[in-house]
């Protein structure tokens, strides 16, 4: 009886669903530039049974003269946007802009250009740098 009893309980935890703690990873994580607007797309797996992540970008923002001189301080800045993105399946999808805004504006020949660029997903405290 004993016995049976032992197999009974060995067969049932081996046929049980295994429930696994998640792995987070960005799986990908790219920046694409329009105008004074960085939009940055990325994707989290191993998220398990979360049910949202958030996602902070933040990059610095310069204003760069047509012979690519580096600005001064005040024309440089960083710029950073945060959001909740939902969770399904254990993956995450994002897609978050930021916007520089400068006083005065960087208009044409100016141009403007964005550096040290991250996406941090604060919940599980991992991050993608661009």
């Amino acid at each position: 009886m004993r016995l049976t009893l032992l197999c009974v309980a060995l067969v049932s935890l081996l046929c049980a669903p295994l429930a696994f703690a998640g792995s987070p990873h960005f799986v990908s994580c790219a920046q694409s530039v329009t105008g004074n607007t960085l939009t940055v797309d990325g994707k989290e797996a191993g998220l398990g049974d979360e049910e949202q992540i958030h996602v902070v970008v933040t990059a610095t923002a310069s204003c760069i003269n047509p012979g690519d001189h580096h600005p001064q301080a005040a024309n440089k800045e960083t710029v950073t946007a945060e959001e909740d993105v939902p969770v399904q399946n254990g993956r995450a999808l994002f897609s978050i802009d930021v916007t520089a805004t400068f006083q005065p504006s960087c208009s044409p020949p100016m141009s403007v250009v964005f550096s040290d660029v991250t996406a941090c997903d604060t919940t599980n405290n991992i991050c993608c740098t661009l």
